[in-house]
């Protein structure tokens, strides 16, 4: 359901086309790029749903924005893949980068690659540790963690969470999970949270989370810091425990998820689960090429707001974030037509 279907245009799209803040002009923005040439996309995995949406998002807002774009590379999860991908793409001449880092360290030896070539890049989702991007597009992950805390502290009130983590070397993870540490001990204290280090793999998610119902079987609450490769193995495992009850019954352990994929949405509207905030796959790509586009006509930025409802920050190493709205969606709003959940079919 989140790939190959056709789209309803959709407002937010229009993501790519405004003036950002501290850049110029619209025309700028729109305008030729330069001498041209081609860009590479490069994507950390095709094995999630959130994913494989920002696949088929970037040739379309790619033509919008009249960027030639090569066809994307897929990492396959593999940090030193990853940085192979980039050092082929530079040797094939590409004029700019739009990289998803699947680790923070380990992303600076292409970021280091691409500099020395004079080839501007555009980190999307991860922020590097180090190195040179002219621009990170990427939600604030620390608010994840937030508001999944939040949300499940006002349904349970006391008792115990397990939150399924991300990969601790990618700062998303990291962040997210601080947060939601940070968010608990200060705001819900008779919570207590259990943490499944699952490195983004939903079959180490599923076996962890297998094993620690087994020791904790009155778990009442879940969170998930990437839905689009933990909800799934997570629902089937509460199910074959005969642990998946809708919303409203007594048993019903309640559920946040990050991502806003489609089958998340679905999930939302079943009662299988509460909530997920909605990541914009369509956003990330629209925005990324549209900050790369303005960087090769030799456009610059600077922290502040910006016309499509985000702020760019400067984070402590010096780079500049753009963190794009993160909306968190439960049953009262699931079926809003802005969600880009709800416009791949």
């Amino acid at each position: 359901m989140g790939t190959g279907g056709r789209r309803r245009r959709l407002s937010t799209t229009a993501l790519a086309v405004f003036l950002i803040a501290g850049c110029g002009t619209t025309a700028d923005i729109l305008g030729p790029v330069g001498d041209g040439g081609h860009v590479g996309v490069v994507l950390p995995m095709l094995t999630s749903p959130f994913w494989q949406s920002y696949n088929d998002y970037v040739p379309e807002l790619a033509a919008e924005q009249d960027v030639d774009v090569l066809p994307t590379v897929n990492s396959a999860g593999d940090p030193a893949q990853q940085i192979t991908d980039i050092n082929n793409l530079l040797n094939q001449g590409v004029a700019g980068l739009v990289v998803a880092p699947l680790d923070s360290a380990a992303i600076v030896a292409g970021l280091n690659q691409a500099q020395r070539r004079g080839v501007p890049v555009v980190a999307v989702d991860v922020a590097p540790e180090d190195g040179e991007v002219v621009m990170v597009v990427r939600a604030d992950n620390r608010a994840y963690g937030d508001q999944a805390c939040r949300y499940l502290g006002e349904e349970i009130g006391a008792g115990k969470v397990v939150q399924i983590q991300g990969d601790l070397s990618s700062v998303n993870g990291r962040e997210r999970s601080e947060a939601f540490h940070d968010c608990m001990a200060r705001r819900h204290p008779d919570i207590e949270v259990f943490d499944i280090p699952a490195n983004w793999d939903g079959e180490t998610a599923a076996a962890q989370l297998d094993g620690l119902l087994t020791a904790e079987p009155d778990i009442a609450g879940v969170y998930l810091q990437a839905g689009g490769v933990y909800l799934a193995p997570a629902l089937q495992t509460l199910r074959g425990r005969g642990m998946l009850h809708e919303r409203g019954h007594a048993d019903h352990i309640v559920i946040v998820s990050n991502d806003g994929i489609p089958q998340e949405l679905d999930a939302i509207r079943r009662g299988e689960i509460d909530a997920t905030l909605s990541q914009p796959a369509d956003g990330y790509a629209g925005t990324a090429l549209s900050y790369l586009k303005a960087a090769m006509a030799g456009e610059t930025f600077a922290p502040g707001p910006t016309a499509h409802g985000s702020e760019i920050v400067e984070l402590p190493n010096g780079l500049l974030e753009d963190q794009l709205p993160t909306p968190l969606v439960d049953i009262d709003n699931v079926e809003d037509p802005a969600l880009w959940g709800n416009t791949v079919g």
